[in-house]
């Protein structure tokens, strides 16, 4: 059998095209096969940027700055801007999908292959490619465009929405996640929105909505957004949202949906809402259902990949990575999963994926964003006196009240030792002071290094030399540490110069 192929990678992500990239500087010979790249989340940060200028304009008379009121409301009229603003993201999608489009990658050498295919078990491990994207019929023999035969295979395909059974839900329509900026190419910005689900973002997605002028209304199921994060710190970003406008239904189930005079109701709980669009946003299934898995050996299990370490399937020729192999849709999650199963595919399986220092976020105002264990988490695992939870608001900064963002907070969670095993930061620059934490936990930095550090003042950097001071301030209170700190100093004011 002839190998064409390093790696043979099945994409239809940002992570299979990121994936083929990082495959090429190895100066591998790599195939991708794709059937499309949804760039949504694109729009969405365009649009979100433009929703907190708008905020930010409204908020203009707090800085001493007088403006016409009646300019202002001019001004954030979204039905007149509505159609630039969708202009202006077209623009930044277009720019950004350039940078790793079909052409960037066959100029380095990958071999783009589109369309849709499965796995050949015999005679020898393959993947075939589909004539118009479509398998053969038991009246039709099959047409097969391309047979790529590699070394190894790398599975990054992707996720699409699932979609819940709520009656009426398919006869009265709704937008996903995947298509809610492309299918909003109209005139006007349609004003009331029903978001089912709390994901992250849905979350996202319902603030922007609300400071864009739309009326929202979230429902989730639990007791409030975001349940894998500490309660203090969700509740926070949950009072932000409720400011902003988004009215949320807490542990709530969607039992129905009707079309009645042009109007969509959603009746949630004991609620009867009218609204103009439905946005299903309650979780995503993994794109590998038509790939003939089972034939080769990689098996699934509720409706993810199993994958090892080492991010190789049942199947030890197939790597997968992304939202294939479950968890939250986070494109630095994928692009790190990409790198490991790339490395491990070309070379020898030797590195293994590490998610403790691996951070994510949220791109609400103020970001959330979080590295590490939680304090669930460590509550679990360790005794209440093998660890400390440190904490300082934004509101204690400098640079918060010049800004005018008081609102977040810094929360660390270290051993006694000073090693970090977790941070959560929900305030201005979250996404940018989380990385630092990253990079602290990976290169197994103290937490009094941290305290150490003399950021430029006034800065949003120096919530954690705050946080990270407190650790010190903690282990001194200590009782025992506290008489012998007293006992050193009475004999330093008594020792004879």
């Amino acid at each position: 059998m002839t190998i064409d192929y390093d790696v043979v990678i099945i994409g239809g992500s940002l992570a299979g095209r990121y994936a083929a990239l990082a495959a090429t500087k190895w100066h591998a010979k790599v195939a991708l096969v794709e059937p499309h790249i949804n760039y949504g989340f694109i729009y969405h940060h365009s649009l979100s940027e433009i929703a907190n200028r708008l905020e930010s304009l409204n908020q203009a008379d707090g800085f001493g700055i007088r403006t016409n009121h009646a300019d202002i409301a001019e001004k954030c009229h979204i039905s007149l801007a509505w159609q630039e603003a969708m202009l202006y993201a077209d623009t930044v999608a277009a720019n950004i999908q350039e940078l790793n489009s079909p052409a960037t990658l066959a100029a380095q050498g990958v071999d783009v292959i589109f369309g849709k295919g499965e796995f050949q078990p015999s005679p020898h491990l393959a993947f075939a490619v589909y004539q118009n994207d479509e398998k053969s019929t038991q009246s039709a023999p099959q047409q097969i465009l391309r047979l790529l035969r590699g070394r190894t295979y790398l599975l990054a395909s992707g996720s699409r929405p699932k979609i819940p059974n709520i009656e009426g839900l398919q006869n009265t329509g709704y937008i996903t996640l995947n298509n809610i900026w492309q299918s909003l190419k109209k005139r006007t910005l349609p004003q009331n929105w029903v978001i089912l689900g709390g994901v992250p973002q849905s979350i996202e997605i319902a603030q922007t909505l609300a400071r864009l002028g739309c009326t929202v209304t979230l429902v989730i199921k639990h007791p409030h957004i975001l349940p894998n994060t500490d309660p203090e710190i969700a509740q926070l970003l949950q009072a932000q949202l409720e400011v902003d406008g988004v009215h949320i239904l807490t542990q709530t189930a969607v039992t129905q949906v009707r079309q009645i005079d042009d109007k969509k109701w959603v009746q949630a709980g004991d609620k009867a809402i009218e609204t103009d669009e439905i946005l299903v946003a309650t979780a995503q299934q993994p794109n590998f259902a038509s790939f003939n898995l089972a034939a080769v050996g990689v098996k699934w299990y509720q409706h993810r990949l199993v994958v090892n370490n080492k991010l190789q399937t049942t199947n030890k020729r197939i790597y997968a990575c992304g939202d294939v192999i479950g968890g939250y849709d986070l494109i630095n999650v994928a692009h790190y999963e990409a790198r490991i199963a790339t490395n491990n595919a070309l070379f020898f399986p030797r590195l293994e994926v590490n998610y403790q220092h691996i951070p994510w976020g949220i791109f609400t105002q103020p970001m959330l964003a979080q590295v590490g264990l939680t304090q669930i988490q460590v509550i679990r695992q360790f005794r209440p006196d093998e660890f400390l939870i440190l904490r300082q608001y934004f509101k204690s900064l400098a640079a918060a009240q010049i800004n005018s963002e008081i609102t977040g907070i810094c929360q660390l969670i270290v051993l006694r030792n000073g090693e970090i095993l977790g941070a959560t930061i929900l305030g201005q620059s979250a996404g940018e002071l989380i990385n630092i934490i990253a990079l602290a936990i990976n290169q197994k930095i103290k937490v009094k290094d941290l305290a150490n550090l003399a950021p430029i003042y006034p800065n949003f950097s120096e919530i954690l030399t705050q946080t990270a001071q407190e650790y010190q301030q903690r282990l001194n209170n200590h009782p025992d540490v506290q008489d012998r700190l007293e006992g050193f100093f009475h004999f330093r004011r008594n020792w004879n110069l």
